[in-house]
């Protein structure tokens, strides 16, 4: 029986679609094969070991556990109790991380699977910090020439020290609308779209609440498109699913909470608009070192014009996400795409052991 150690929750202000994401995978698994043990990360940080999932779970309340405040204390009121990260390692067993944001899926859990030697799901140190981080994104892409929306990146200090210089560089660069987002988050969480000067530094405010990097993006009139990755160094897409908009923009309560977003899949674009997309979807996945799974985001603007947004190297993952309906679209299931993303993990972890041998 093969040992799955789901990690989820996490520091990161993404923490709750996570749990979602956690207990779609937990129902999907089959337990014919595998076993589940979960390691809920709290916001303060905890790892908490919970249940051994042997079938899928009832409810996801089993997934937001109370837990004991020592490995001492195992009153039986608790659902979960503190463990060191470490003692997540078992010998066969493989990490499957749904951590979304930073702390998750910034590289730094991924370089602690690394460092005690365990099999993971998903995209290795490298390919997730750079995913993560929105302003490396975008001067990787430019490296390989795939196009995107003009972009100012703004550190903390800069704003600090000299506001006005900032803002006339935005304002002489770019023209609203503009898009403010935290270098290092997702999910629409501390992002503005910003009309003004007035809005712009509330925006500036709000966005450095999540990171001392900010990136300041053009606002353009276009479709949202997305392409899902799969594979490792031989990579598949699919064809593109579109975020069917009502309003310009829908912050993280919209996403998520009031449920407003609604999806094409496949949607109706033109086959050359196809093609390029994959392409690009690509180049992008290899170039950042993507393994495993990715969500490619593009702009498609009205005139043909098509700009890659940025690549989700753990995107959601419920069952109602956009990643695995991609895939379904493409006749892969929920299920069967989790089993190729666990077998995609252990074929990396066996690629990478073996450059350790000489």
């Amino acid at each position: 029986m093969k040992k799955i150690v789901l990690i989820y929750g996490g520091r990161s202000a993404e923490r709750e679609v996570s749990v979602w994401s956690a207990f779609s995978v937990l129902k999907a698994m089959d337990y014919t094969q595998v076993e589940v043990q979960t390691v809920f990360i709290s916001k303060e940080g905890d790892w908490v070991k919970g249940t051994l999932f042997t079938a899928p779970p009832k409810n996801e309340g089993e997934l937001h556990l109370s837990y004991a405040i020592s490995k001492e204390d195992d009153a039986p009121d608790y659902t979960g109790v503190i463990i060191s990260p470490s003692e997540i390692y078992e010998k066969g067993a493989i990490a499957f991380p749904v951590l979304h944001g930073p702390m998750g899926e910034d590289g730094t859990i991924q370089g602690f699977f690394e460092t005690i030697k365990m099999a993971y799901v998903g995209s290795g140190v490298l390919a997730s910090a750079n995913g993560m981080d929105k302003i490396m994104t975008k001067h990787l892409l430019q490296v390989a020439g795939i196009p995107q929306v003009p972009f100012v990146p703004v550190l903390r200090n800069e704003w600090k020290t000299s506001p006005k210089t900032i803002f006339d560089l935005c304002e002489g660069t770019l023209v609203y609308p503009l898009f403010v987002k935290p270098a290092n988050m997702g999910s629409s969480v501390g992002i503005s779209k910003v009309e003004n000067r007035q809005e712009l530094q509330k925006a500036f405010e709000l966005a450095f609440e999540y990171d001392s990097r900010v990136i300041v993006e053009q606002g353009i009139d276009a479709r949202e498109i997305e392409i899902g990755l799969l594979g490792n160094e031989e990579v598949k897409t699919t064809l593109p699913g579109e975020i069917v908009k009502e309003a310009a923009f829908y912050d993280y309560n919209e996403k998520y909470i009031d449920n407003k977003i609604q999806m094409a899949i496949p949607a109706e674009v033109e086959s050359e608009i196809v093609v390029k997309a994959r392409e690009y979807a690509k180049r992008a996945f290899q170039i950042l070192d993507g393994s495993g799974l990715s969500r490619a985001d593009f702009f498609l603007t009205k005139n043909g014009e098509l700009f890659l947004n940025e690549l989700n190297t753990m995107p959601g993952f419920t069952q109602f996400s956009m990643y695995p309906l991609l895939w379904e679209n493409m006749g892969l299931s929920y299920s069967d795409l989790i089993k190729e993303l666990i077998t995609l993990g252990e074929k990396r972890f066996e690629v990478r052991q073996g450059y350790f041998k000489n």
